[in-house]
């Protein structure tokens, strides 16, 4: 099983220079994520395809809640089974303390804390391909308050749905356990889908898709994504109220007269 080293970690994501947990990943703030939840899924893209990141949204998902997943990536990438790499990785488990026939998704598991979210690459296996069930994602929620983002399955659909606190996307669900898989590597990089998810990456899961945000870049997101966000806000009330034509509105550059009235619109909300 591949497991980065901290420096490993340092090195892959260097462009974040923040604060980062003791295993290396990014540790992107609080307040950052908390704000992110308010933005949709195109102001991320907006920022990502402005700085060469055109390709970090992935859709096509089911979600248990209907509510935005927030969180950091803790990365993990299952392979087709082969006997001498599962003997392998049984072994190396072992050696980190692991039970001995004690499953290869709970280590997984076992290793996530508040605010991360279980990414998982099971290249699409959804028949014995349920990374977890309504036990493991009891566990999820408690451990990370946030949820999981899987590639493939998850069983005991109805017991998944009735965890709150959390937010399980996936691609489809089925009866049978995990198997004839191996976990190949944790806090590697992955691919989902067509996009290639590092450790630590902020995961940004709203209706129907899911965007993986490079850390580095997520504060620029959620400021500019406000922004974005606040100047529609402007533009559906004006035109509601009859002040402007979508005309208008509607333009690339809005002319200096409106660009006034929005500084006057955005002042006056942040003194109330």
């Amino acid at each position: 099983m591949m497991e980065m080293s901290r420096a490993e970690l340092v090195r892959l994501t260097s462009a974040w220079t923040g604060d980062r947990f003791e295993d290396g990943r990014p540790r992107v703030p609080e307040d950052t994520l908390g704000r992110l939840a308010a933005l949709t899924a195109e102001h991320a893209w907006h920022v990502l395809d402005e700085n060469g990141y055109p390709y970090q949204y992935v859709g096509g998902w089911r979600s248990t809640q209907d509510r935005p997943l927030v969180g950091r990536a803790v990365t993990s990438q299952y392979l087709p089974i082969r006997p001498d790499l599962n003997d392998a990785v049984d072994a190396a488990g072992r050696d980190r303390g692991f039970a001995a026939g004690s499953q290869q998704n709970t280590w997984v598991v076992d290793s996530l804390v508040a605010g991360d979210v279980m990414v998982a690459d099971i290249f699409g296996k959804v028949s014995e391909g349920t990374v977890i069930g309504d036990n493991l994602g009891s566990a999820v929620a408690v451990r990370t308050q946030a949820g999981a983002v899987i590639d493939g399955g998850v069983r005991d659909l109805t017991g998944l749905s009735s965890l709150t606190n959390a937010n399980f996307y996936y691609r489809d669900t089925d009866p049978t356990p995990i198997r004839n898989v191996t976990l190949a590597g944790v806090n590697i990089p992955v691919r989902i889908g067509l996009t290639t998810v590092l450790p630590g990456d902020v995961v940004f899961g709203t209706r129907g898709g899911v965007t993986f945000i490079p850390p580095h870049l997520a504060e620029e997101i959620v400021r500019q994504g406000e922004l974005i966000r606040d100047r529609d806000h402007f533009a559906k009330q004006r035109i509601a109220e009859g002040r402007y034509s979508s005309g208008e509105i509607d333009v690339p550059a809005w002319p200096e007269p409106i660009e006034e009235d929005f500084r006057a619109w955005s002042l006056a909300r942040s003194t109330q």
